[in-house]
C-alpha cells in the first residue's frame, strides 16, 4: 500500500502497540482519514473493518477501499456499534481495535460543520447526519442543563454565567451561527493575553454533548471487549481529560487482579479480561507537538486481552442524556 497522505496523532504509537500481524482481522473503529488503516494494510493479508459515522470520510475512503482488493470493508456507523458491524461482516472474532477519539482536523477545518469558533459557519456541530445540532441546543435547552453540559463536558467555571447570558439573548435572536455563541462567550468570560479562547470550553463541551461523545466511547469499549479474541489488542488515543480518564478506568477496572484482605471474608474475583500493555500513557514527543500542537493534549493507552469472559457492561453514567435534554427532561 502507499505511505499514508494524513498521519493521525501517535500513529506510529498506535500501530506499534497494536501490532497488526500477517492474515489478522481488525477494526479500525475512527476512520477519518484512514491513517491507521492504511498502517494496518501494510501487514499482508490483514483483513479490516473501518467505521466512521461522518458520511463525508466514507466518501473520503472509496479510493482505498478501491485499492485494498477486497481487504477493507468502510462501513457508516457509530464506533459504539462495532460489535454489531463485525457481525453483520461475519466477523465473531478479531485481533485487534483503534480508536482515535473525539473530533478530527478535517471537521474542525471544515467551516460548513459548525465545530469550530475560529471560523463562521453554521451552529452545527454533528458528526453524523442526523439527530439534533448544538443549535437546536442552545435555542430548546434549559438555562440549567446548559450550565450542566457547559460545567461538565466543557470543565468551564463560568458555566451559569454563560448559560444566564445565552437564555437572555436567545429570546431576541436565536444563535445560528458559530461567530453568534463565541462573541457571546468572549462577551461573558474574560481572557487574559496567552490564554486559550474563552469559549474553547464551551464549544468543545456542546460537540461532546451533541454527539454523545462519552456515552459512544463508554459503549464501544464494552464492544470492543466482546469482540477481540484471546490475544486481541485494544489500541485507544484521547485527547481530553474526561475521555481518558472513561478510557484509564475500563482497562484498570478490566485488568484488576486479586485485592481484597486477608482479616475479610474471601470475595470471588472476577477474572481480568484485559492485560495492561501501558501503564501509564503514551504521550507525543517534542517533535510531534512542535509540528502539531493538537497532539499535545493526545494520551494513548492499550491493553491485550485475554482469555476470561467479558465483564458485565458498566452501569449508566449520570451525565446529562441528549434526548432528555431536547424534550425537557
Amino acid at each position: 500500500m502507499s505511505s499514508a497522505p494524513h498521519i493521525p496523532v501517535l500513529g506510529r504509537e498506535a500501530i506499534a502497540h497494536l501490532a497488526p500481524r500477517e492474515g489478522g482481522v481488525y477494526v479500525d473503529a475512527t476512520f477519518g482519514a484512514g491513517g491507521y488503516s492504511r498502517a494496518i494494510l501494510e501487514a499482508t493479508g490483514t483483513r479490516l473493518i473501518a467505521i466512521d459515522r461522518d458520511r463525508t470520510a466514507i466518501a473520503g475512503g472509496a479510493e482505498l477501499v478501491e485499492r485494498s482488493a477486497g481487504r477493507l470493508t468502510l462501513v457508516e456507523d457509530r464506533f459504539s456499534n462495532l460489535a454489531e458491524v463485525c457481525a453483520a461482516q461475519g466477523v465473531d472474532g478479531v485481533d485487534g481495535v483503534v480508536m482515535d477519539v473525539g473530533v478530527s482536523s478535517m471537521q474542525l477545518d471544515q467551516a460548513g460543520r459548525g465545530f469550530s469558533f475560529r471560523l463562521d459557519g453554521p451552529l452545527d456541530m454533528r458528526m453524523g447526519q442526523t439527530g439534533p445540532t448544538a443549535a437546536d441546543v442552545v435555542a430548546r435547552a434549559s438555562e440549567g442543563d446548559l450550565a450542566d453540559i457547559i460545567y461538565l463536558f466543557g470543565e468551564e467555571r463560568h458555566s451559569r454565567r454563560i448559560a444566564r447570558a445565552i437564555v437572555a439573548d436567545r429570546q431576541e435572536t436565536p444563535f445560528t451561527t458559530t461567530r453568534a455563541l463565541a462573541d457571546l462567550v468572549g462577551r461573558v468570560v474574560r481572557s487574559k493575553p496567552g490564554d486559550i479562547h474563552p469559549a474553547t470550553r464551551t464549544f468543545q463541551a456542546l460537540r461532546i454533548f451533541v454527539n454523545e461523545e462519552l456515552e459512544e466511547l463508554q459503549t464501544a469499549l464494552a464492544a470492543a471487549e466482546r469482540v477481540l479474541k484471546p490475544g486481541g489488542r485494544l489500541v485507544v488515543v484521547s485527547f481530553h481529560s474526561l475521555e481518558d480518564r472513561i478510557v484509564k478506568n475500563f482497562l484498570s477496572g478490566r485488568s484488576k487482579t486479586g485485592g481484597g484482605s486477608r482479616h475479610l471474608p474471601e470475595v470471588a474475583q472476577i477474572a481480568p479480561s484485559f492485560q495492561l500493555l501501558t501503564r501509564r500513557p503514551v504521550v507525543a514527543g517534542e517533535d510531534e507537538v512542535a509540528h502539531n500542537p493538537r497532539a499535545r493534549s493526545a494520551k494513548l493507552r492499550a491493553a491485550e486481552r485475554t482469555s476470561a469472559p467479558a465483564h458485565e457492561i458498566d452501569e449508566a453514567s449520570s451525565w446529562p442524556k441528549l434526548a432528555d435534554v431536547m424534550r425537557g427532561g
